[in-house]
């Protein structure tokens, strides 16, 4: 895996040993005696049992909690850290300043029924510093659904969302605004530069998607691209597909969930602490999917670094 400048590591969705920054030749060297040394650490600590992994973390003042797996990258992430910077000094400007974490919760039916027409009921963002690794501030609006505005048991089991607040809630265009609103009083993508974050495609390929076609709106250009945390996780820390739910994420890295599952707010919380601890560990969470042509699409990890654009509300649909 390619390192920047930063010794952070891309979240890569192929191994290859493919760079995307126009780095100067001498970082992207391979032949310099450096990489040796790494190769030899990472071999040390690939033979190190989980206790001797936590001893030498805790040395370090590093996390201890988590998985074998998750201890070996973590430790193997700093030491390579470690000896980039001797070799040429941290660049900090390059990465997004801001991550929105953002996990719609839908109208939904005991067995999703494939007919059934899924709509935004709940809003949330949660924007992360990535230089404090801190959670600045959370956004949270309900959404009046307008096909079927009769919430189903399930869903008001799964969720939490009682039909009482949907029916005192704004329609799905005004949360919009109201979001951009909030997202431009930040100044994200123009003073600060940001990427949107969710955990799998579904938020912004789905249920973002169908929502604006039902509420006759463009798709907003501030969500056509994101970084898809499943996808990030599963690479960098290689573990197959179906052990990126969020509860195995979490249990992965020794932590619990935080709150009400299936609270929109409450999952991007712990979503956005998933993205402080691979942040921590070294991983440089990029964009990875989008939006073309009403489609979801892969980003290469080789694509330059881009934040999104300053948020704007998109025109309604002829």
């Amino acid at each position: 895996m390619t390192s920047d400048t930063g010794g952070r590591q891309h979240c890569r969705i192929s191994d290859q040993e493919t760079n995307g920054k126009n780095s100067t030749a001498s970082s992207n060297d391979f032949s310099d005696p450096i990489y040796k040394e790494i190769a030899v650490t990472n071999g040390y600590i690939n033979r190190m049992t989980r206790d001797e992994l936590r001893s030498k973390l805790a040395e370090f003042k590093l996390e201890t909690r988590g998985v074998k797996d998750v201890l070996k990258k973590r430790l193997k992430n700093y030491y390579k850290k470690q000896k980039l910077m001797q070799k040429e000094p941290i660049n900090g400007d390059s990465y997004y300043d801001y991550i929105c974490v953002v996990d719609f919760e839908a109208t939904c039916e005991e067995g999703n029924p494939p007919e059934f027409v899924h709509e935004i009921i709940e809003f949330p963002i949660v924007l992360l510093n990535t230089h404090t690794l801190e959670i600045e501030d959370t956004f949270q609006q309900y959404v009046k659904p307008e096909i079927n505005p009769k919430l189903s048991n399930f869903c008001i089991s799964l969720t939490g969302i009682t039909q009482d607040i949907v029916d005192k809630a704004d329609t799905f265009p005004q949360v919009l605004q109201n979001v951009i609103e909030w997202m431009r009083q930040r100044e994200l993508g123009t003073k600060y530069s940001y990427s949107m974050l969710t955990d799998g495609s579904w938020d912004m390929s789905k249920f973002l998607n169908i929502q604006c076609r039902i509420s006759r709106i463009k798709y907003p250009s501030f969500a056509k691209k994101w970084i898809n945390i499943r996808k990030s996780y599963g690479n960098f820390y290689k573990v197959p597909r179906n052990q990126t739910k969020l509860t195995i994420m979490l249990e992965k890295l020794g932590m619990n969930y935080d709150g009400r599952p299936h609270s929109g707010l409450d999952d991007s919380k712990n979503i956005a602490r998933i993205a402080i601890r691979m942040l921590q560990d070294g991983c440089e969470l990029r964009v990875n999917e989008r939006m073309h042509a009403g489609q979801l699409m892969t980003v290469s990890s080789s694509a330059p670094l881009e934040g999104a654009p300053a948020p704007q509300m998109p025109r309604y649909r002829n």
